[in-house]
């Protein structure tokens, strides 16, 4: 795979900026090419030929404008004022290639962002913004980025759900708590994942295949601290003796 053309995966549209009125040219994936390589616990799917996830985002080079194409046109007069003053003021003229690498998607995410909080945009936009910017950096093996990004979405996932109506981003009252808890496990804050996950467990109206995933994940919690216990001193004492009965095994075995 790694000598595909990517823009073969890719085509380019025309839509208008909802904040300059200019016309922005983006790019969009052929979804029927993309095929499923793997699937998450934080919801994560990676695909393959191309990864969809950089292109979620449209930027208007013109004023600086940048959104999720699912809601590049939901943008109020007064946040277009707060836009213009704050964001345009400031912007410089980019240009993007035929096809983005996984940095350049990630500033445009970053854009959103910016533009999200600048707008005093719903906590839930910030969130899944901070989500997908931790799945990015997963793509390119830089934990410390997707953790920082991790524990950012996580606390605006925890304000999202405790100020805004359902659905949220798409997910109801218990998949959004599901995902507040596999964030705090990939936090390392496990005991409010534990949490988390036994709610959805107990809920009647949670789905079967939800319940699931959270028992998964809660036994994943489990095996973790009982492979960081530290050993009691009779453990130690026989991981010694089986360490040398070991080595007389193997000296007997050199010098027969």
């Amino acid at each position: 795979m790694d000598n595909i053309n990517k823009e073969d995966f890719i085509f380019k549209n025309t839509v208008d900026c909802p904040v300059c009125g200019s016309k922005v040219d983006v790019l969009l994936v052929k979804t029927s090419s993309l095929r499923i390589k793997g699937k998450d616990s934080d919801f994560y799917v990676e695909y393959e030929p191309v990864n969809p996830y950089f292109y979620d985002v449209w930027l208007c080079n013109i004023c600086g404008y940048a959104s999720m194409k699912s809601d590049f046109k939901e943008v109020k007069s007064y946040q277009i004022e707060k836009i213009k003053n704050e964001i345009s003021t400031k912007w410089h003229f980019k240009t993007y290639g035929n096809a983005y690498s996984a940095d350049e998607a990630i500033i445009r995410l970053k854009l959103a962002l910016l533009n999200y909080d600048v707008a005093g945009a719903k906590e839930s936009k910030k969130a899944m913004a901070c989500l997908k910017i931790a799945w990015l950096y997963r793509s390119i093996q830089d934990e410390e980025n997707e953790t920082l990004y991790i524990k950012k979405a996580l606390e605006t996932f925890k304000e999202a759900y405790s100020v805004e109506d359902f659905p949220i981003c798409g997910m109801d009252k218990f998949t959004t708590m599901y995902l507040i808890g596999e964030l705090h496990r990939r936090a390392g804050n496990f005991d409010e994942a534990l949490k988390q996950f036994s709610y959805v467990m107990t809920a009647q109206e949670a789905k079967k295949k939800l319940k699931e995933m959270a028992y998964d994940q809660k036994e994943l919690i489990r095996e973790m601290k009982i492979e960081n216990e530290p050993k009691k001193e009779d453990d130690l004492q026989n991981d010694i003796s089986e360490g040398t009965n070991k080595k007389q095994g193997l000296f007997s075995k050199l010098f027969k």
